[in-house]
This record gives C-alpha cells, structure tokens and sequence, in this order.
C-alpha cells in the first residue's frame, strides 16, 4: 500500500497536458472532465507515475443515484488499467460512497483478448450493462483521397457527388448562430429517430468546453441559404471523431450529409489525423427497425470498417447495494424506452 501511495496520485491541472497526450478517447481528455464538472458532476482524475513521468491515467465521473446517498462512478473509453490503478480507484471511490464503477475500455476486443481475461477475472468484476455502443466505424486517414473515394460505395460516391453539383456548400462555423441550428436541428431528428439526447444546456456546456480547448468543431451544409445539416467533431491525438450530428428531413434529395461526410474526412486528413472514428453502430446486423439502423448504413457506405470493442465491465465497490442497484437500472431503462414510444 506504501508502493500505491507513492505511484498513483490525483493529478493537477498542471500536468493537463501530459494528462490529454495519454488520452485514449476524447472522454478521458482534461477538458471532457472540465465538462462534466460544469454540469455538476464529479470529476477524479487519477496519475500513475514511474520515475516523476505520467505513464498512466484515469479519468472517472462521478453520479449521484436520485434520491439516494449513493453515487455511481463512471469510467468510459480508458485503456486496459493496470492492476495498481484498479485497486487506487476502488480506494478513491470507496471514500466517496460509491455502490461501482462502470468501465468501457477503448480497446478493441480483437486486440485486447488476451489483456482483458485478465481483467474480466478480478474479484468484484462482472459484465455490465452497456451506456456506450460495444461497436464503431472506423475509417483509416492514412489513404489517400483517390483511395478514399474508391473505398466508397457506389451509391454513397453517387451521392457525394450529386450533392456538389446541387450546389450544397460545407462550412466550419463554431458561431453561437451555428450552434442554434444545430440544436434545431438536433430536437428535430431526435423526435423524427426516436431517441433519447441530452438537453441543450448539455450540448451547449459541451460544445464551449471543447472548442475552448481547441478539440471541437461545427460544421454544417447549406442549399439555397438553408442549414439542411449541422454536426459536432472532435479531434484528439491524432483521431478524428463524430459524435454528434442532426439533419433536417426537409430537401433530402440533395444528399447534403453524404457531403458533409466527405469534407469531414478531407478536414480531418488536412488536421494530420490518421484514424476517423465514426463514434457508434448498433452492430454487424442491426434489424430495420433499429432507430440506429440508417446511421449504420450511412456510416458503412464509406467504406469504414466495423471494429468490436471488449465491452462494459461493472467493477463492485459495494457488493450488498450492487444487485439491488442494477436491478433497479433495468426497470429504469425500461420505463424510459415505454416514455420514449409513447411521447
């Protein structure tokens, strides 16, 4: 325990950016953190340290369960830890009345087999209930643009082209006006799709936090002067993502998010990105009604490749309250899928 102290620490924001340089994902960057802390979450941000160098990190959010004076700790899109850190954050979370923590490593289960049987043994650890897709796209930036549009399929090529001779234009615009009609745009597909998002006070405190930080960008396609599509991008590390974006119904037959893909990728090749992360599919087969389902064939007609991650892993902090918790999870689930239909 002398040796843990000594090696796992709480890190400042003095080490920001040694902290974001090992940062697997844009949920474990410093300023996703500074995020979550805005909203009113808690944050722990935990180093490994060899020889006075950050050699590893943690970046855990913290959630109160309503109601009750438990809290639920969340650790998304990290590496495989290592046992020492494992064991600091249970210690960590421990103090903080936590009942788990709920792990989704970035790390591909093709590749990470072998790391993770290690893991999934641990005393207290067990197989979770997923908050972020096991699957993504991935398309490889190190192509170039003529291989890129080879990779293509027809009809998403046929698309993107039809879209430039309608006359769509792509924009970076990270003005508050663009962020309106994001948001627009975004309550518009929600209810159109189906599904849940979080509020605008969210995406807004997201979208501020991150661009201050130089990782966020807006985009959108116009025709005639009318905003028919508007996403948010991150770029991290080398890695380019696309975790949000709304579209209009109206004016579909211009095919203007087939082009804004297209300059995405043209932008995140121009930024020295050599891996676009699509961000989430519903998986290899996704059944017609999925509401997921049109994101993956559009995301698929690109001719990004369909990668698996290892999963969500819940780690047991308090083993009397955890059952009770996670069962109380699946019916709060499946309420909000009942008021989801029915709104």
């Amino acid at each position: 325990m002398v040796e843990l102290r000594l090696m796992i620490k709480e890190v400042s924001i003095r080490q920001k950016t040694s902290f974001d340089k090992l940062a697997a994902h844009p949920l474990q960057s410093w300023a996703w953190g500074e995020f979550r802390e805005k909203t009113g979450v808690s944050v722990l941000r935990l180093g490994r340290y060899q020889k006075g160098r950050l050699v590893e990190t943690a970046q855990v959010t913290i959630h109160p369960i309503p109601r009750l004076p438990w809290k639920i700790g969340y650790w998304p899109k990290g590496v495989v830890p290592s046992k020492l850190m494992v064991e600091a954050v249970k210690k960590e979370l421990r103090k903080r009345n936590a009942v788990m923590v709920k792990l989704e490593p970035n790390i591909l289960a093709e590749d990470g087999a072998e790391r993770m049987a290690g893991f999934k043994g641990r005393p207290g650890m067990v197989k979770g209930r997923p908050l972020f897709t096991k699957w993504s796209f991935w398309l490889d930036l190190t192509k170039t643009e003529g291989e890129l549009l080879a990779g293509m399929k027809q009809k998403t090529r046929y698309n993107t082209r039809l879209a430039e001779k309608k006359g769509v234009k792509v924009i970076e615009d990270n003005s508050q006006a663009a962020f309106d009609e994001y948001w627009w745009l975004t309550e518009e597909t929600t209810k159109r799709q189906g599904f849940y998002a979080h509020t605008r006070k969210y995406h807004q405190l997201m979208f501020e936090t991150l661009r201050s930080a130089g990782m966020a960008h807006l985009f959108k396609a116009i025709h005639e002067r009318k905003t028919l599509v508007a996403w948010i991008v991150f770029i991290l590390n080398g890695i380019i993502y696309y975790p949000y974006g709304a579209s209009t119904r109206d004016d579909r037959n211009v095919f203007a998010s087939n082009l804004l893909m297209w300059e995405v990728i043209k932008f995140g090749k121009k930024n020295g990105c050599q891996l676009f992360d699509l961000w989430g599919s519903p998986g290899p087969t996704p059944k017609p009604n999925d509401p997921w389902a049109g994101f993956h064939r559009f995301k698929e007609g690109y001719g990004a490749k369909l990668v698996e991650f290892v999963g969500t892993h819940d780690l047991i902090i308090n083993p009397l309250l955890y059952w009770p918790y996670r069962i109380g999870e699946e019916i709060r689930w499946v309420i909000l899928r009942l008021v989801r239909r029915f709104i």
